[in-house]
């Protein structure tokens, strides 16, 4: 019997080179996290490992570093001058006027030492962030739910959980496990932003980098960072590649949309695992840059904390 012949891998989309600043010249050591106040036209951002939160006065471009006392790599607006911080041990309520934080739901124990990592919020409120061991011990990862004040598990057994994001509608949830360099899609409730089955693989990524942090678009497009790729890829919710915009920096890590018009894309950096060549190699590793993409994106959802 004649086997089917697979067919041939597609090319990459052409690199694209757009008009970009560089918003901050301090290198992360693991920047991720990035979102976005267009009510104060500000942006946020962390370096998990140093235990740092970085605030972006898109206006001036004046840039406000606040240490932490833990490591957090994510957050969203609560509203009442409040923001919600996805921590190592748990979520914490943050006071934007003082920077004071209070304990709101804590972690359940792991099995290894872990930190948080990827994040985003679900048109309906609904938090989805992920757990993983610090030295991304495989199969250690979770990805949860804040709904309706209650954390629930949603994916486990993963190692390195990214790309974190959500069609404009809610009925669709994306996430990556990098390690894996697969791309998954769930189906999901648009009222709850809670899965309404098992995900499936939308895409397996070939070629260098892997697949970190994500963003969709106005129009559903998934805007993905490749880390070790220097570059973020626009994917279709069918999973083809569009487009692949550069970064000035080897290890991008996460995106998100900017800018009254929401037509600029934030993108953060890091230098984690990368030698004194490395980074020489990479002047500007770990840098957060603003590219000038011409897309129009949306605006990040507010989390709800309790149920209505």
């Amino acid at each position: 019997m004649t086997q089917p012949v697979p067919p041939a891998p597609m090319s990459p989309p052409p690199l694209e080179h757009l008009p970009l600043r560089l918003l901050d010249m301090t290198p992360c050591h693991l920047g991720e996290g990035p979102t976005y106040d267009p009510a104060s036209g500000t942006a946020w951002w962390f370096d998990i490992l140093e235990r740092r939160l970085f605030e972006a006065d898109l206006a001036n471009f004046a840039v406000k570093l606040h240490e932490l006392p833990v490591m957090a790599s994510a957050l969203a607006g609560v509203g009442d001058g409040r923001q919600l911080l996805v921590a190592e041990d748990g979520l914490y309520l943050r006071d934007r006027s003082n920077g004071a934080l209070s304990l709101y739901r804590e972690l359940p124990a792991a099995e290894v030492p872990f930190r948080s990592n990827d994040a985003r919020v679900h048109p309906s409120g609904t938090l989805w962030f992920s757990t993983m061991g610090r030295k991304a011990e495989a199969g250690q990862a979770v990805i949860w739910a804040l709904s309706g004040g209650r954390i629930q598990r949603l994916f486990d057994g993963l190692t390195i959980p990214n790309a974190i994001c959500f069609s404009p509608d809610g009925t669709a949830g994306y996430f990556a496990d990098t390690r894996a360099k697969k791309l998954m899609r769930v189906p999901l409730d648009a009222a709850t932003g809670l899965p309404l089955a098992a995900p499936e693989t939308l895409l397996r990524h070939e070629g260098p980098g892997g697949l970190d942090g994500a963003v969709t678009d106005a129009e559903g497009t998934i805007w993905c960072a490749h880390w070790g790729g220097g570059c973020v890829v626009a994917y279709s919710p069918s999973g083809e590649a569009l487009r692949r915009i550069a970064v000035p920096a080897r290890q991008p890590s996460c995106p998100v949309f900017v800018g009254p018009d929401f037509r600029q894309l934030l993108v953060t950096s890091a230098f984690e695992g990368m030698d004194e060549a490395a980074r020489a190699g990479d002047p500007h590793h770990g840098r957060t840059v603003l590219i000038d993409l011409g897309i129009t994106g949306k605006a990040e959802p507010r989390v709800t904390l309790e149920a209505p």
